[in-house]
């Protein structure tokens, strides 16, 4: 690759690789992130490869592994463009079908087609499938058409135009009054407006950093893994734009160390950019200089916190400091420092290229543009999910998700990672924003929204949560040392049966002295999923107490599994799936179950079709 020394050389690279390419050409989309790579991806490019070549296809079709498309239990997951047939789940043995039938005649393969599970209809287009056609991807997009390891394909979807836009057509100042007016606010936490931290950064004296957190410690979310995957390039650009308003000359990205294929696909993008002169002295002859280097996080989730994430980038425990002094000012080697979060550093390059007043148009007065969200747990449709801020919880769990699976009744989403609370179902109309949020004793987070049944136990919930937040506290302060131990105590004794009427009042005291006095945020906001549970659950907190009963039979030795016989047609299903072989009858006659051998493993519970078997 040549380095480009001016703006008009970008210009005219850009519009001789869009010159280059056929819209029309027939591409093959493959998701290569992490999630497809595990079910295949790898095997199904191969057998493309070979049979594309023995069909004599090879120079007209174009096999591009893409980054994460989203729907991630659909992987391997294949999209043919320009048409944008959707084939989920393929392997290698569907390839010879797909090459002759699809690629060569035009015709759909209607058994690898997706089928939707509501309306149980086979549905020929990614467009057209519910998961996608509810979501407005405005950060995302790119990721399921474009190589991340390939700055060409990046520059063609119009990259590097922005950063280029700022450093010619713009002052620093411009630049971050379009960050102001366009409403962004951090994606990975507390949801500060990134403008005005930009704005403070700007104004202090000395050497300045930017740093972008990809420590990515949240259970079950995965959204800033999927953008360094699969469209590191848009977080380069961000970085070097923000670097450029705040005037930075340094920048670090500091990624966990179990995200290979991040860690990999980041590492080529920095060589490239370099090699472009997008990274480095005077970018595009600007008079502009700064690059970015990469550090390995340990895995310590209070490294996400944004003072223990420096302390150690600076090689020191990642251990958290007082709030009195603000990173702007005082933070990487005690310099003045900007950090933000892989998404939200995603967004910048939107928002100059597009304007601010369009991004303020998508959202809600407070909380603009989309947010991107891992939709886990007991809903239908998992994966990831972007959407304009203000979109219910209803929209984002039925329209998109597709309801729970299992004829199962919504119980509860929990929202923001560990440390988020859980919202009922009375809630499910919630507008999800910063404010409403909050206001329900949730926080946004990073983004993680794990979606809960009528099988989930809240309290043994909130004992889970606490349990990972006291392996992952730093110990620094007492209220977060001791208050989670004890908090953890009472919990375990709650779900166990020796849950005490005082126990109620204990967890709300407990709670509110961490919330208040806790050095970090981590503490602050640990209480959550207690707090949330006993606001909105406080029947079942009370059953385990003093029924000695948990009615979501999940804690074992508070409940029992009784088999209906007025239900219980004598299918057998049920018999001959129990490890334990508890349960006896004749064929066509209703079941028993001996108390004495049953493991309490629910098995029986998830595999009867008749919901003869009842929780007692």
């Amino acid at each position: 690759m040549k380095k480009l020394k001016t703006k008009s050389e970008l210009s005219a690279l850009v519009e001789q690789i869009i010159g280059e390419r056929d819209p029309n050409r027939t591409v093959i989309s493959l998701c290569s992130g992490s999630g497809c790579s595990a079910y295949g991806t790898d095997r199904v490019k191969a057998a493309l490869d070979e049979e594309l070549a023995t069909q004599g296809l090879a120079n007209d079709v174009e096999v591009r592994l893409t980054g994460c498309h989203g729907f991630c239990e659909k992987g391997p997951v294949m999209v043919i463009r320009p048409a944008g047939i959707f084939y989920p789940q393929m392997s290698e043995e569907h390839v010879p079908e797909v090459v002759d039938k699809t690629i060569k005649h035009g015709e759909v393969v209607d058994r690898f087609l997706y089928t939707d599970p509501v309306s149980k209809k086979k549905i020929v287009y990614e467009h057209d499938i519910p998961f996608y056609r509810f979501q407005e991807r405005v950060v995302f997009g790119n990721n399921g058409i474009i190589r991340p390891v390939n700055i060409r394909d990046y520059l063609a979807v119009g990259g590097y135009k922005a950063m280029a836009k700022a450093l010619f057509d713009m002052s620093a100042d411009d630049t971050i009054n379009q960050i102001k007016a366009s409403g962004l606010r951090g994606r990975g936490g507390g949801g500060f407006p990134t403008g005005i931290k930009w704005e403070t950064c700007k104004r202090q004296r000395g050497e300045k950093y930017v740093i972008c957190n990809a420590d990515e410690g949240d259970p079950g979310a995965y959204m800033d893994r999927s953008l360094l995957e699969g469209n590191p390039h848009s977080v380069l650009e961000g970085m070097i734009i923000g670097a450029f308003a705040i005037g930075s000359n340094a920048g670090y990205i500091y990624v966990r160390n179990e995200y290979p294929l991040a860690l990999e696909n980041l590492e080529v993008a920095i060589a490239q950019a370099r090699e472009m002169g997008f990274l480095g002295e005077d970018i595009l002859g600007s008079g502009f200089d700064f690059d970015v280097l990469i550090s390995r996080g340990g895995g310590a989730f209070v490294c996400g916190e944004s003072t223990a994430l420096m302390s150690s980038l600076e090689g020191n425990p990642g251990r958290p400091r007082a709030k009195y002094i603000h990173t702007v000012e005082k933070g990487f080697r005690d310099s003045p420092t900007n950090l933000n979060n892989v998404e939200t550093w995603a967004n910048v390059p939107v928002i100059i290229n597009k304007g601010a007043d369009w991004y303020a148009g998508i959202g809600t007065e407070k909380s603009k543009g989309t947010k991107i969200f891992s939709l886990v747990g007991k809903v239908v449709n998992t994966g990831l999910v972007e959407v304009p801020m203000g979109t219910s919880l209803r929209s984002i769990i039925y329209e998109i998700g597709g309801g729970i699976p299992r004829r199962k009744k919504f119980k509860a989403v929990q929202t923001g990672g560990p440390s988020g609370g859980c919202i009922p179902e009375r809630l499910l109309d919630l507008p999800v924003d910063y404010e409403r949020l909050t206001e329900a004793g949730s926080i946004m987070g990073s983004g993680g929204m794990i979606v809960m049944d009528e099988r989930s136990c809240m309290v043994d919930l909130a004992r889970y949560f606490v349990e990972f937040l006291v392996e992952e506290s730093c110990g620094q302060c007492v209220p977060c040392r001791e208050g989670l131990k004890r908090l953890l105590e009472v919990l375990t004794d709650i779900c166990e049966g020796n849950g005490r009427e005082e126990d109620l009042n204990l967890l709300e005291e407990l709670s509110e002295t961490l919330r208040d006095f806790s050095l970090c945020g981590l503490g602050k906001t640990a209480p959550n999923p207690v707090m949330s549970t006993l606001r909105y659950f406080r029947e079942e907190y009370e059953a385990h107490i003093r029924e000695k009963r948990c009615p979501a039979g999940v804690c074992k030795g508070l409940f029992y599994y009784e088999i209906d016989e007025s239900l219980c047609n004598g299918c057998r299903l049920c018999a001959l799936k129990c490890p334990s072989e508890a349960i006896s009858g004749e064929k066509k006659k209703p079941h028993v179950i001996d108390q004495e051998k049953c493991i309490q493993c629910g098995i029986c519970y998830e595999r009867c079709k008749f919901d003869a078997v009842l929780i007692k």
